[in-house]
């Protein structure tokens, strides 16, 4: 098994940064992606005025990219925020207030999965009261994803680059997604698999593979060290993709990494072109 046995689709909010945010799309297209995905784009607010928003699906629709996956409101990223639903305060509030937003666009552009980042601790919060605020809010988020026929994704980050972010590892993810589930039976809740982030919290990732690949709703790739392109580091993603495959996974894998010092473009040459359509 190889990379041919998977659809990937690029993240336009770490690749083709060096391009304005509406260009992104088009840009992907021209280097034979069909598919892509976004953090949430307006870092500065959780609702856009709909002139911002149409003008995004004008630009997907424009260059012919579906968007297979979109953030709830995360506060800034990239930078040192980890996500708004357990944030106590202004913060929870802006994610509250992103829900229905976003869900609305994803339906709009036929995006079937939406990825709500936990957010970090914060300094005189009771990491309790975090955790409860943090379910009530997943659980709105998932019953507007599931309002809009989508899947709510819970994603596990790495320990080292984002120290405050509770879950820093597969089962504390999974825990989550568990919890989500029971509240709200609708069983729309999933892994965010990325691989680069648990590979950096030191995991065992066949192991992981083996154990969540059937709650899995989305993967991530990026090699480590460095956060490159596949064959920049050490993971032997071909051999990581061709497990997923074999457990199960038929989902999107989504391309998160870092260009280095080119533009993005000449970032994908470890994948043939016919490789990227997606179909």
């Amino acid at each position: 098994m190889g990379y041919s046995d998977h659809r990937f689709d690029v993240n336009l909010s770490i690749l083709f940064t060096e391009l304005p945010l509406l260009e992104r799309p088009a840009a992907a297209a021209a280097a034979g992606f069909t598919a892509v995905e976004l953090w949430w784009p307006w870092i500065e607010t959780p609702t856009p005025g709909q002139a911002e928003l149409d003008a995004l699906k004008k630009a997907l629709d424009d260059a012919g990219t579906q968007l297979v996956g979109l953030n709830f409101y995360a506060g800034r990223l990239p930078g040192p925020d980890r996500g708004a639903l357990s944030v106590p305060g202004e913060e929870s509030d802006r994610f509250r207030a992103n829900i229905d937003v976003a869900a609305d666009f994803a339906a709009s552009v036929g995006c079937k999965a939406l990825n709500a980042l936990y957010g970090n601790r914060v300094e005189g919060a009771d990491p309790q009261v975090q955790d409860s605020l943090a379910l009530e809010n997943l659980v709105l988020a998932a019953r507007a994803a599931d309002r809009v026929g989508a899947i709510l994704l819970i994603e596990a980050l790495n320990k080292p680059e984002s120290p405050l972010y509770p879950l820093v590892s597969a089962p504390s993810a999974i825990e989550v997604v568990d919890k989500v589930n029971a509240a709200t039976g609708l069983g729309n809740a999933k892994f965010l698999l990325d691989l680069y982030h648990l590979s950096m919290n030191g995991e065992d990732l066949n192991q992981v593979i083996d154990a969540y690949a059937d709650k899995t709703g989305h993967v991530q790739i990026a090699d480590n060290p460095g956060r490159g392109a596949p064959g920049s580091g050490d993971l032997d993603l071909t051999d990581l993709l061709g497990r997923l495959k074999k457990a199960g996974y038929r989902g999107w894998v989504g391309l998160e990494y870092k260009p280095g010092d080119r533009p993005s473009a000449e970032a994908f040459e470890w994948l043939a072109k016919p490789l990227r359509a997606g179909n």
